[in-house]
């Protein structure tokens, strides 16, 4: 019989005349039992449906029993997480469902127990401080938690959109320059007031910028199908008079290669052809709240038309050869604001005419009446 099989304990000497019992063999492992092959299964699948419920608040329409959860296109994301990152993404129109899935890829890798680099918490690492301010019950299972990934994507738009309309507002008075998705991303990695002071993207923000924009990719299929967002679209009838005689597009909003710079982004206006020093009329009475020169718009006038359904209407008339309005002056519809001119990046004499509501840039067309 060998030393495995021996029912003896066996003893060794370690030094003449001491004996060192050696312990028995640990008995071989019986094979799992026939409650674990019914039970088991059972355990799973409802563990499964429970992080469905916890998730959604509710069972999916196409939820079938046995089903359990799937995986999404994107490899290693739950499939349920698709429906809250287009939600969150429809508070503006500057940040998208990749962008949102970009950045958490970024902070955690979608791993809900990781810790950001700050010792925040769940799969956007948000600090108890953060989720004081962004933090909300969005799926309706009475508890608000970071741990929650649709509590957590949902606060991770708010935030980011937060930060959009910050960045909007500095690029729109002339304060910053650069894409929007871009200066969002560095407030968030380095703060709005950095972005502000730096004018730009600052150094400090260009690695999380790179790791993040690297992701895009990845997470393009989350994207809606609108890319305007909620904003665009919202009013009903076309309520602006044509800012020039002429509405002749030269060159649309929506995203472009910047000619000059050769850069990919969002066109954030509509350029409209005409003839230098034609004039340049507000679209809407409202109120100057900027009127100056900029090193990318040129001469540039931004009004204030008030609010439209209890969001803020405002409008840019940028590359002026001239300024015929200064700031804090009311101004009607039709009033001359300045004259068509190609000043600051500007390849030629035209119009670039922006409408910006609720705090971002959407397509002026739909608001815009026939002219003439």
């Amino acid at each position: 019989m060998s030393e495995e099989h021996a029912v003896d304990t066996p003893v060794r000497e370690t030094e003449p005349g001491t004996p060192e019992r050696v312990p028995p063999p640990k008995p071989r492992r019986r094979g799992p039992g026939p409650v674990v092959f019914l039970v088991l299964p059972g355990l799973l699948t409802l563990s499964a449906v429970a992080g469905v419920l916890a998730l959604t608040g509710g069972l999916p329409d196409d939820w079938t029993p046995g089903g359990g959860t799937q995986q999404d296109a994107v490899a290693g994301v739950n499939d349920t997480y698709g429906p809250w990152l287009r939600k969150a993404a429809d508070a503006c129109n500057v940040v998208t469902a990749s962008v949102l899935a970009a950045q958490i890829d970024q902070l955690t890798g979608w791993n809900n127990a990781t810790a950001g680099p700050s010792g925040g918490q769940g799969i956007a690492a948000f600090t108890d401080a953060q989720w004081r301010t962004w933090g909300k019950d969005d799926d309706g299972n009475g508890t608000s938690s970071p741990g929650d990934p649709a509590d957590a994507i949902m606060a991770l738009g708010r935030q980011d959109c937060s930060l959009a309309r910050k960045v909007t507002d500095l690029r729109t008075d002339g304060t910053v320059n650069g894409d929007l998705v871009d200066l969002t991303l560095a407030a968030y990695a380095v703060g709005t007031d950095a972005v502000e002071q730096e004018g730009r993207v600052p150094a400090d923000a260009t690695t999380y910028l790179t790791e993040v924009k690297a992701l895009f990719a990845k997470y393009a299929d989350f994207d809606r199908e609108d890319p305007s967002g909620g904003a665009a679209g919202a009013q009903a009838d076309a309520i602006l008079a044509p800012p020039v005689t002429t509405l002749t597009i030269t060159s649309p909003y929506g995203s472009r290669k910047h000619p000059l710079t050769g850069v990919t982004k969002l066109h954030t206006g509509v350029d409209f052809g005409a003839p230098q020093g034609a004039q340049v009329s507000a679209a809407r009475a409202g109120t100057v709240v900027f009127a100056a020169m900029t090193k990318a718009y040129g001469n540039r006038v931004v009004v204030d038309h008030g609010t439209i359904e209890g969001k803020r209407l405002q409008t840019t008339y940028s590359h002026l050869s001239r300024i015929d309005v200064t700031a804090g002056q009311s101004v009607q519809t039709g009033t001359p604001v300045g004259r068509v001119g190609s000043t600051g990046l500007s390849t030629g004499p035209h119009l670039h005419f922006e409408v910006i509501y609720d705090g971002y840039y959407t397509d002026p067309q739909p608001w815009l009446a026939p002219s003439g």
